[in-house]
């Protein structure tokens, strides 16, 4: 088993890998730095990749969450797993749209929504959304 770990900041994979290193399993992860589209995108040129993937959970920037989906799609095999995090995104989902929230959250809310509505309308998965914390919904690849 290997992981494939993404983050814009270094320093957030290096706060927990002392844990990583006491587990035992520092060599099964590969920590790549930087944007991950473009690491998405370098994966997606092997077809070698393609339905390679068992599960991938996206905790990132809520503007690309629907680019990561059609990139993840493809790397994730039939009965694979994507989870994506904040999905009730602070309970705004809800919320009218004329309702006092702040800044972030309201700039956040329509790229959240809009993905809720494709995970929704997208055949390719069974989705189930779990209202823990600020929302996980769970895509089980199922085309």
């Amino acid at each position: 088993m290997q992981i494939l770990a993404m983050d814009i900041n270094r320093e957030n994979y290096e706060l927990g890998l002392p844990c990583i290193e006491k587990a035992g399993v520092a060599h099964k992860i590969d920590f790549r730095e930087g944007p991950a589209l473009p690491v998405l995108d370098a994966l997606l040129e092997d077809e070698a990749n393609h339905g390679t993937f068992d599960f991938v959970f996206v905790d990132a920037d809520k503007d690309n969450y629907l680019n990561y989906h059609e990139r993840l799609m493809k790397l994730v095999k039939v009965g694979g797993l994507l989870g994506y995090d904040n999905t009730l995104w602070n309970g705004s989902v809800v919320l009218p749209a004329d309702a006092p929230m702040r800044k972030y959250i309201r700039y956040y809310r329509d790229f959240v929504l809009d993905l809720n509505k494709a995970l929704a309308a997208d055949q390719r998965v069974e989705i189930c959304q779990l209202p823990v914390g600020d929302g996980i919904t769970l895509c089980r690849r199922a085309k």
